[in-house]
């Protein structure tokens, strides 16, 4: 028989403390549920490796061998019986065996015990066991020990059990008391069977379960649907974000353009309004000049006269005749000027504020035919693609760089496989790159030639025999020859004015528009402009160098696609 102890013999050794202090939930569950037989009266903790002494008395194997490894004798610590030898401890199975079975026990519990989301058993006093199933005649759920009766009492077998869940309560019809199973599918609500024997007659239902796979199929149509609105309202959202963003950056580009524009008119009024001062003040220093001239020699004849009469005044006291007769002076003096005839009026300045006006409205209005010039320029070429050359539509005359981004006429034919999509006759080639949409816009240096064409065309445009430029036929031209003849291939075609070559062409295309424009880069000047342009499916810029001309249209000087982008 284990002898029991409230409390043990000796104080805890510090491995009792260490011991303790690493024990399992599990294993300190089972402390604080399990009978004072299986607690070791040293360390007073559930037996680790129990072992038994000659006496009878059972402690941890550990325990009982560092309290004998710092005693004096080697004794019992319960009955104190002394052992002249110390004993060979030998593990106690049938306690080992106990305590083991304990310890399986107290973690099986342990894990039915609930735990906060579980359903718990309505019978059970604390701690609560985790449900397994609700009877909706009891309005209980049960754990596994506290089901039994509804498995094996004839009279509860006839309950209705579920899967546990806590509002049993919502599960019964307020009206008669009954479980809720059937789905009234008239009123969309869930009754008893009273219910459709009552207030539900004649209505249609069916089951809970066909209810719930109806409803559920629907509910994933419905999720379908909403993550399809999702997705949609997902894009807008993109979309009028990426607006947004555009909408600021043209805004950012619109007032840095409006603060130069205006910034530019300031300084060139600043300029008149200078200028025309310094007019003012240039002519206020000569007529002051003038003046002062004038007055410098009046005053000179003055003293001259006022000299001739005090000489005059003086001579005339003198007694003697001979004298006064040899050096009486002639007055006036001469040299004197004749003042009859000269003016001077006051200079004014009125109707200069008028003139300059004038002016500044002259100057103006270049200016801002300049600055409308340069911001129609800048807002087409924020619209610029890449263009590239397509080397399948060469003519065999034509050489085109590495890049493809340069093209001049050679004097040798080239042999090159015929197709459907090369130039025979005319030294033509078209673009990579096709539009059949939108706005685009390209630049092509023709610096130093005397002919070339640009053009704008349809992709099925005729790329054999002689093609005659005209919208009519789905090409838009300009083009150059003689050096400074400029005409645009309208019906019929226009002589163009300019007031010098182009050296960089600007082309800007607006497909919705029906617009094709060229431009004089340098000078931001709008050369010509077709519009009411019929596009039809894809057009695709063409270019022509045209040929040599032998020499004058010199191939060091290729017609040049300008990178903008």
């Amino acid at each position: 028989m284990i002898q029991q102890i409230p409390e043990p013999l000796y104080p805890p050794e510090p491995f009792a403390t260490t011991r303790g202090s690493t024990l399992s939930p599990e294993s300190d569950h089972l402390k604080s549920k399990t009978s004072e037989q299986f607690l070791c009266s040293i360390c007073l903790e559930v037996f680790s490796e129990p072992v038994s002494t000659p006496c009878g008395h059972n402690f941890c194997k550990r325990c009982i061998s560092q309290h004998w490894d710092t005693s004096r004798s080697c004794s019992c610590p319960l009955c104190n019986e002394v052992f002249t030898i110390r004993p060979k401890l030998k593990k106690n199975t049938l306690l080992s065996e106990m305590v083991s079975k304990s310890k399986r026990e107290a973690e099986l519990r342990s894990k039915k015990v609930s735990k906060p989301g579980d359903v718990q058993c309505s019978v059970c006093s604390e701690p609560k066991l985790k449900a397994v199933k609700s009877c909706l005649v009891c309005l209980s759920s049960f754990c596994e020990s506290h089901l039994q009766p509804h498995l094996t009492v004839s009279g509860l077998k006839r309950h209705q059990l579920m899967e546990p869940v806590d509002d049993l309560e919502d599960r019964m019809c307020p009206t008669h008391q009954r479980p809720l199973e059937l789905f009234c599918n008239t009123d969309q609500s869930c009754v008893c069977t009273r219910c459709v024997l009552l207030e539900h007659k004649n209505h249609e239902y069916v089951s809970l379960e066909e209810a719930c796979e109806r409803r559920r199929s629907s509910l994933q149509k419905t999720l379908l649907q909403n993550q399809n609105m999702v997705e949609q309202r997902r894009l807008k959202v993109q979309k009028i974000r990426a607006a947004q963003d555009q909408s600021q950056r043209e805004a950012d580009r619109e007032t840095q353009q409006m603060v130069k524009v205006f910034s530019d008119i300031m300084e060139s009024v600043q300029r008149c309004l200078d200028h025309h001062l310094e007019v003012i003040k240039q002519t206020q220093t000569k007529h002051k000049e003038r003046a002062q001239a004038l007055i410098q020699q009046l005053q000179q004849e003055m003293c001259e006269l006022e000299k001739s009469s005090t000489e005059a005044q003086q001579l005339s006291l003198s007694t003697d005749p001979l004298h006064f007769l040899q050096h009486c002076p002639a007055l006036p003096p001469a040299g004197l000027k004749d003042w009859s005839n000269v003016s001077f009026e006051p200079q004014t300045c009125e109707g200069s504020a008028a003139r300059a006006l004038s002016e500044l409205e002259t100057r103006l209005s270049r200016v801002f035919k300049q600055l409308t010039s340069t911001l129609d320029l800048r807002r087409v070429q924020q619209f610029a693609v890449d263009v590239t050359l397509d080397t399948d539509t060469a003519h065999p005359y034509l050489f085109l760089s590495e890049n493809l981004k340069q093209v001049h006429c050679g004097d040798v034919k080239k042999k090159l496989p015929d197709s459907t999509q090369r130039f025979d006759r005319c030294a033509n080639v078209v673009g990579k790159q096709s539009f059949s949409s939108g706005r685009f816009y390209f630049e092509v240096q023709v610096k130093g030639k005397t002919k070339w064409d640009l053009r704008v065309a349809q992709e099925s445009v005729n790329r054999k025999g002689t093609i005659t430029a005209s919208p009519k036929n789905g090409i838009w031209t300009m083009w150059l020859r003689n050096r400074d003849t400029y005409k645009a291939s309208a019906d019929p075609s226009v002589l163009l004015s300019l007031k010098r070559p182009p050296q960089k062409v600007g082309v800007f295309v607006d497909y919705g528009a029906g617009l094709v424009s060229f431009y004089d880069v340098d000078s931001a000047d709008l050369i010509y402009s077709f519009t009411d342009c019929s596009f039809k499916g894809k057009i695709l810029p063409l270019f022509s160098p045209c040929r040599n001309d032998k020499g004058k249209n010199s191939s060091l000087n290729p017609v040049t696609f300008v990178s903008l982008v």
